[in-house]
């Protein structure tokens, strides 16, 4: 096996040095008059998962891409493991694994054949031990020899790991990894996603799900228009708020915006397609004022709920809207 694919004098210095194994800095990616990354600066530690969190067109996956190598920043600097990715492009894929949103693979090919293949094209070891290595560590043993075209969606996502595996990278990136996904198969890859972590592997990935980012995440850095609003562990940007719990119900009719920002404990509120959201410190105070208001105007509530603040409160604080819109 070449080991100048799997190991770089500055990437294991990194490694030592316990520094960021990851640093960019400044990022702008531009499509004519629309700036899909506006200034981004993101740094990654050794080992950890790191999470880019944001609706659909927030500009994570444009970001992920300049930093993969796949798409050149208009401005901005990028350091992995001490390779200056812009400079030598061809050192930075060595040093990487990447899982994108969708990948098109070889149907008629089995298992073992496709990560030969691509075992092969990194001039990798391709031996039987090494396959089976990659297919046990996403818990294919029982589809070795079948076709791709025979797998479910899941297991064609654990099949993408493993292909992104294959020169064993220290920094895996995981695009929207779980989309699609049942919720079964979604947990069974989170699984997969922490056993990496805990080989040695640093992961990024990218998600639009709150809750895979508070299940799998050290640290979660929220993006919105092309920019990053917030990053910190998810525990603390949860506690940042100052909110114990959201309080969602769906209205018919409408409420003034003014009498509900005086409801009792209430920090917060917005209405979006009928779905009211408010943030509170206290719960039975703000419910009572809540039911009160929506009596006097006439309004129905319906799917009443309370919940301890999340990540979804956190985006909807910055930003005023859900963060799946």
């Amino acid at each position: 096996m070449d080991t100048a694919l799997t190991e770089s004098p500055p990437a294991r210095e990194a490694m030592l040095a316990g520094s960021y194994i990851i640093e960019a800095r400044g990022l702008v990616k531009r499509y004519g008059a629309t700036t899909a990354v506006d200034g981004v600066d993101v740094s990654v530690r050794q080992n950890e998962i790191f999470g880019i969190l944001g609706p659909n067109g927030a500009g994570k996956t444009t970001t992920l891409e300049m930093i993969e190598g796949l798409r050149d920043p208009d401005a901005g600097s990028i350091q992995l493991a001490g390779i200056d990715a812009l400079a030598n492009p061809i050192a930075l894929k060595k040093s990487i694994g990447v899982q994108l949103q969708s990948t098109a693979l070889f149907d008629y090919l089995t298992l073992a054949e496709l990560i030969e293949l691509f075992a092969a094209l990194y001039g990798a070891d391709t031996g039987p031990a090494r396959v089976d290595r990659l297919i046990g560590m996403v818990s294919l043993e029982d589809k070795r020899n079948a076709r791709v075209d025979q797998l479910s969606g899941g297991q064609k996502q654990r099949l993408s790991i493993a292909l992104a595996m294959v020169n064993d990278p220290m920094v895996l990136f995981l695009d929207e990894p779980t989309t699609g996904l049942d919720p079964q198969a979604r947990r069974n890859l989170w699984d997969v996603i922490r056993d990496l972590r805990e080989g040695g592997t640093t992961i990024v990935l990218t998600s639009h799900y709150m809750e895979e980012a508070e299940e799998l995440c050290d640290r979660v850095a929220v993006m919105d228009y092309g920019k990053i609003i917030a990053c910190d562990t998810p525990l603390a940007l949860v506690q940042s708020l100052g909110e114990s719990a959201t309080v969602r119900a769906r209205i018919e009719g409408r409420l003034d915006s003014n009498r509900l920002e005086r409801l009792r404990g209430a920090t917060g509120s917005a209405v979006n397609d009928g779905q009211l959201t408010i943030q509170t410190v206290d719960v039975p105070g703000t419910l009572a004022d809540l039911f009160a208001l929506a009596d006097e105007e006439g309004v129905r509530l319906d799917n009443l709920t309370t919940t301890s603040a999340t990540l979804e409160d956190v985006f909807l604080s910055y930003t005023g809207r859900s963060l799946r819109e």
